[in-house]
This record gives C-alpha cells, structure tokens and sequence, in this order.
C-alpha cells in the first residue's frame, strides 16, 4: 500500500464535504475519483497533497515515495521556452551528465592514485547514469511534447504567451517527465485533443507509478482505472473494476437501496395503520399492544432515501417549427489566417434530424467552421446556405447570453413568458438544477452549471437547428448523461464539436473528421468511427495519408538514428570503462614488479629478475596503446 486515508472529514462552514472517508492506493496502481461537480473530488485531491488540512483523519504516504500533482488550473509563467521548462524536470540528469563531461577532462591532466580514484568515482556515476537512461532524455522530453499535442514549431515558444489551456499542458508534460511515486491528476484531458488523450491514456497504462485521477471523460475512466472511488453525499465508496464495471455495480445498488427503502416504508405505514386500528378499539388491552408496537416502531433503524435520478424530470426537446429536409449546404469552403492555412474545398450537407459529430486535433479548424456557419467570420471562398424555415440556436461557451444578476427561474421565465412555473422547473430539473437551486443567481454558479443553464434555454429555444461548441466541457458524469439523453431525443437536427468519445458514442449518427485540410465523412458513431479510420483517411486523403506515413517513417528513421547513436555511446561508455579497468589492473600489476624486484631473493636470483623485467616492458608497452586509446575515446562525440 503507498497511500492510505483514514476517516477523513472536511466540512466548510456547516456543509459537510467529505465524511469519514476511508480508503487506499496500492503501488502500480491507477484509480479514479468520481461524482457530481461540488461532490468533493479536487477538496479530497488537495488534501492528500496537503494543501488542506482535513478536519478529522489522516493521510498516509509510504517512507520515501515522492508525490506530483496537476491542478485544473495552472500558472506557469516566464520567458522561458517550453521545451526548456519540460527539460529542466531532468536537471538531476543533466547535472550529472555535465559531472562525466566534467571527470573526463580532468582524467587527461590526472595519474596514479588521483587517476584511479577518479575513475571509480567516474564508473559508478556512469553507471546511473546509464540506469537512469540518462542517454535518451532529450529524446523522452521530444515525445512527450509531441504526444501532448505540441508541434516543434512550438518547442521555442516562451510559457507567457501561452494560453491557460496551453500552459496546463505544460505542467502536466512537466509532471509526467518529473515522474513520482504517486501521480494525482484533477481534469487531465481538459485542453487534450482525441489524439493526445489517446496518447496520455497509453503512457498513463504503462506508468510505472500509481495514478490517482479525477476525469469526466469515461472512454478515458474505462482505459486507465481499475478501481473508482466515489464520492456521493460526502461518503466515499470503492469499487473495483472500470468505469462501466463501476456503473453497473452502482446500479444495481441503487435499486437494492430503493427497493429496500421502498419495503421498509411499506411496513412502517402498515404498523402505524395497525397502530391506529388498536388505538381506536379503546380497549386496555389494544392500547397496551398498540403501545409495544410504537416501541417496536421507534426501535427500526430507518433507512435514508436514496439520491434521486430524476429520470421522470428528463424531457423531450421538439422544435416548434419543422425545417426542410436539407438544413445546410456547404460548398467549396475555405479558410486560412495569416501562416497557417486551415481547410480548403470543403463541401457536405447535414439533413433535417441529424446528428453530426465534427472531430479533429486541435487547431486544425474544427471551432472555426462553426463559426462560419454562424456568419461569426468569413470565408475565403465558399458559400454556406441554410435551408427552408432553418433557424440556429448556437452554444459557444465564450459567448453565452446569461444575465448574472438573474436567478435561474428568472433567466428562464424571462426569455420565454409563456412558460409556467412549472414548466421552468421542470426545465431546470432536466438539467439537475432542483429545490432551492433554482433560486440561485446566475453569477454564484460554477462554469459547468452556468453551462447546463445556458444549454437547458437553448434546448427550450424555437430554434430546429443546434450548434454546439465543445457542449460537454466543465459538466460532470451525470450531468453529460442528462445532455446525451436530451440531444438523443431532440427531434431538430444537431451539428456539433467535441472531444468527449463517450458522448459522441451515444449521440451522433455521422461523424465528420477534420484532417489534412479536408472533411473525411463516416456515417455511423465513434465505435463505427474507429473502425473504418483507417480504410476511408486512405480513400479520402490519399496523398496526405502517403505524407503523413512518409513523416512517420522520417520520424521513425530519426528515432531509430538517436537509437543507434544512443547505442554507439553506451559501447563507448562500456569501452572506456573497460580499457580504464584494464589501465588500473596493469598499473597496480607494474607497482607490484617494482616492488618485487627491490627485494634480495628477487634481485639476487637472474632468472626471476629477467622474466619480471620483460613483463614490466610488456606492461609499459600495453599501458602507451591504452593510454592513447583512452584519450581516443573519451575525444569520440
């Protein structure tokens, strides 16, 4: 076991947070923090890393194990360039590599006892050095740049003038190259395209360290964890298994507590009927026994009610007018900003009742078509013509039109008067804004939920067509399955960006990739997606894919010439070390002749002081071809 909590409690003001939570990480492996925003999953991260003090329990970490920890939101700063900032994470490396560069200079000016004592010291850092491949550190900090979606135009950039998003991928690049014992990660693949959250999922499976990590993303939870710990009501609950594992487990729970719930209510109301009946009898006896089965009563360990789904409050979405049967036309568009071309000659067309998934790396123009379509900037080239009686409701989550002074009853009932009071909570409880939520101002709700709100007017608009930018950003587990359900039953047609494959999964009946600056059409969902990637990026793309496999083979050649070379410098390594040890045997070999031939038995006796003299000229002779074979290598680069 690295890491243990113990009954560990946090409470703000009079809301209880966390409650006697108990629960453990054992080496190697990789866990997930799961529930709702507001459940407590950053206040349990940050207590374990210490940043605060729990009111009760404590936090155990094993005797020198080293723990690293990303927060949702990072400030890096300074002129420093990125691949810089993620290079220093190996100063340790660095630094000693600097010390052999440093020994092998002083070994050319040094001899006897200065020379050997040198070169024990030099054999052993080489050592660990070697065992700490210190040889490929460039190489590793190379890809993990790239697999965190940095190109090598971008390695010299300075931090500052990064975005938040870029600058967190920094300090996540910086952790995982740091690697501690124990790696806690809040919301890693906020800010990762599909292909670098693939890329992470990879690395983080083949983590030598645990990984404890909190993620909305369930494709991801899916991959990484083998055991989920839930956060529900303040009490922390472990489960083994995946994400899917985890859900099915939590259902079946959940309908064990309900119908156990459920029972115990039913016999409750029969004892007190059975009460009452006794009582109205107004007989000693019946009141005695009416009397024993109150006592009965208030002995019953009553069982809570558990957490509502509110699935009855989930609702169909039907615009109020039908559109035509071609909701939008795309012909030949194109668009490039100063140095950076994104997409030339595209053309599609999205059909009434349609839901369209576009995907893609970051930066390749995925928001930018959006926007397009919405007249928020103009194309080069290219005509976008909407359909018959096609009116566009548009989520951007940079532009959302909310009043922040408004509660969010009043948000809704304003922008649409002819709803009634209980339409607007109903509305709102589709969105899991219930109870005395709906009386909050706009501006004291969190990112997330001032998304919900914003998609809960937009569902309920008279618009029939939906473009939704990145709609699944900031919102949790359960408040991305209300989303999903809601744009399932839709029956307008949808156009959206995302990153999140589950949600994709669930929803789309078309995908669009972005790739190569063109649009490469899959009719079918994420699973269907990825399995035919491959065969329609060949026959959508032909040339692209033959560049970008050329790439890779250049990039494959480069890695395999760094393998090579890294290979040549380790022989080098080995061969330097050997002729040293050969050096010092031969050294200590001649001191021992010229000891030996001082003493009377030895000087005295012909024969003996012969044959030691030819082995001392052999050992000179030896020593000079060592000598300059030493200096050779260690001039070698």
């Amino acid at each position: 076991m690295i890491l243990s909590c113990q009954n560990i409690a946090k409470a703000f003001g009079t809301e209880e947070i966390i409650r006697n939570a108990s629960f453990h990480l054992e080496e190697h492996e990789k866990a997930a923090i799961v529930g709702i925003n507001g459940a407590g999953k950053t206040t349990l991260l940050k207590i374990i890393v210490g940043e605060l003090a729990p009111d009760n329990g404590s936090v155990t970490i094993s005797r020198g194990k080293s723990l690293g920890y990303l927060e949702q939101h990072q400030d890096v700063s300074g002129d420093s360039t990125i691949y810089s900032v993620l290079l220093e994470e190996k100063r340790p490396l660095l630094d000693m590599e600097q010390r052999l560069r440093s020994m092998e200079e002083e070994m050319k000016h040094l001899s006897g006892d200065a020379l050997q004592n040198l070169m024990i010291s030099y054999n052993r850092i080489s050592t660990e050095f070697e065992r700490q491949n210190g040889y490929s550190v460039q190489s590793e900090v190379v890809g993990v740049l790239k697999g965190l979606g940095f190109e090598e135009k971008d390695f010299d950039r300075q931090v500052h003038t990064l975005s938040g998003g870029q600058k967190t991928r920094v300090a996540l690049g910086r952790l995982l190259l740091s690697a501690p014992d124990i790696l806690l990660l809040d919301e890693p693949v906020n800010h990762l395209d599909l292909t670098s959250i693939a890329w992470l999922e990879n690395y983080l499976l083949n983590y030598k360290g645990a990984v404890l990590v909190v993620a909305h993303d369930r494709y991801f939870l899916n991959r990484i964890a083998t055991k989920i710990f839930e956060i529900e009501n303040g009490t922390v609950t472990t489960f083994t298994g995946d994400y899917s594992a985890y859900a099915q487990k939590k259902a079946q729970m959940r309908e064990i507590q309900w119908k156990a719930y459920l029972n115990q209510q039913q016999e409750i109301r029969h004892q007190e009927a059975v009460i009452t009946k006794l009582r109205s009898f107004n007989r000693e006896k019946s009141i005695r026994r009416a009397e024993s089965r109150e006592k009965m009563l208030d002995k019953i360990e009553v069982i809570e009610k558990p957490a509502e789904l509110n699935d009855e409050m989930r609702l169909a979405f039907s615009p109020s007018i039908i559109s035509g049967n071609d909701v939008l036309t795309v012909e030949d568009l194109s668009k490039s900003f100063p140095g950076k071309p994104l997409f030339s000659g595209l053309n599609f067309t999205i059909h009434r009742g349609e839901k369209v998934a576009i995907i893609g790396d970051n930066g390749t123009g995925k928001t930018t078509i959006l926007k397009l379509i919405n007249g928020l900037l103009s194309p080069d080239t290219g005509t976008i013509r909407a359909g018959s009686k096609v009116m566009i409701g548009y989520y951007d989550q940079e532009q959302q039109m909310l009043h922040m002074d408004k509660t969010l009853m009043d948000e809704i009932a304003d922008t649409y008067p002819d709803m009634t009071n209980t339409q607007v909570r109903n509305l709102l409880a589709a969105f899991l804004f219930t109870g005395d939520d709906v009386f909050k101002r706009v501006k004291d709700l969190s990112g997330g939920e001032r998304g919900r709100l914003s998609l809960a007017k937009l569902m309920r608009s008279s618009a029939n067509f939906l473009i939704l930018d990145e709609p699944t950003n900031h919102l949790d587990i359960t408040s991305k399955e209300i989303l999903e359900e809601a744009v399932r039953s839709y029956t307008g047609t949808v156009l959206y960006v995302s990153h999140d494959r589950y949600f994709i999964n669930q929803t789309a009946t078309r995908i669009l990739e972005l790739k190569h600056q063109t649009l490469i059409n899959y009719i079918g969902n994420y699973d269907y997606y990825l399995e035919k990637a491959d065969v329609l990026s060949q026959l959508y793309a032909p040339q692209e894919e033959k560049k970008a496999a050329e790439n890779q083979t250049t990039s494959r050649d480069s890695w395999n010439r760094k393998k090579e070379e890294q290979a040549r410098e380790r022989k080098r390594q080995n061969d330097i070390r050997r002729t040293e040890e050969r050096i010092t045997a031969l050294e200590d070999r001649d001191k021992e002749i010229d000891e030996l031939l001082v003493r009377e038995e030895i000087f005295t006796d012909a024969g003996q002081c012969a044959a030691l003299s030819r082995e001392k000229a052999e050992i000179l002779e030896e020593l000079e071809e060592l000598y300059a074979r030493w200096e050779e290598l260690s001039e070698e680069n």
